[in-house]
């Protein structure tokens, strides 16, 4: 189901790819700090952008934690 752009005015996501996400949160926090704060396997057990990307992209649940920790993250600066 496709939004239309009208409805992505307030969507503070829009346009921001996971992968700038998540490149973002590793050179804010580093692994060792995201897998401590956001706990799943992709983070801590030789993590690596690719990895990560595909397990966030198949895991709603664990998604939509980067994105809240990425929405925190840019208020802390």
């Amino acid at each position: 189901m496709k939004t239309s752009p009208a409805k992505q005015i307030n969507n503070p996501l829009h346009g921001i790819t996971l992968a700038a996400m998540l490149t973002h949160l590793v050179a804010h926090f580093g692994w060792d700090n995201l897998a401590a704060r956001i706990p799943v396997r992709c983070f801590s057990h030789e993590p690596s952008m690719a990895s990560s990307l595909k397990f966030l992209r198949k895991t709603p649940w664990a998604r939509a934690k980067v994105e809240a920790l990425y929405q925190t993250s840019l208020l802390d600066q």
